[in-house]
């Protein structure tokens, strides 16, 4: 499967969870739920997965945790916040630049209508 196939399944999931849940709760929440109906579609993720930084000669083993990486192809950052910062869009292309992967998707359930906190963020490698 291709990213954007990756990115249709996880979408859909969000969009069940959102309109079951609504906004609101702690990102812990959706994104542990999330998860679940993924594992349930057979998708492979890692979740808080510790990324490492490397400096000259220097190797941080947690340089960051990404929230969710689906089959190695789509990094998720969720995020249950008033407002979405373009902070956000940058953190996540700089992840996508460290794991070489090539699809974010940032997903704000903070919002009335789910499709208004949707941002692709795509690395262009």
């Amino acid at each position: 499967m291709k990213e954007n196939q990756y990115a249709t399944l996880i979408l859909d999931a969000c969009f069940r969870i959102h309109r079951n849940l609504g906004p609101g709760l702690f990102e812990s929440v959706y994104e542990h739920i999330l998860n679940y109906e993924l594992a349930e579609l057979g998708l492979t993720t890692q979740t808080q997965f510790a990324v490492p930084v490397v400096w000259k000669n220097i190797k941080m083993d947690k340089g960051f945790r990404a929230d969710i990486i689906v089959e190695s192809k789509v990094i998720i950052e969720i995020k249950s916040v008033e407002t979405i910062n373009p902070v956000h869009q940058k953190q996540l292309l700089t992840y996508l630049r460290l794991t070489d992967i090539k699809l974010g998707l940032l997903i704000n359930f903070n919002e009335a209508l789910l499709k208004n906190g949707i941002q692709r963020v795509v690395n262009g490698l």
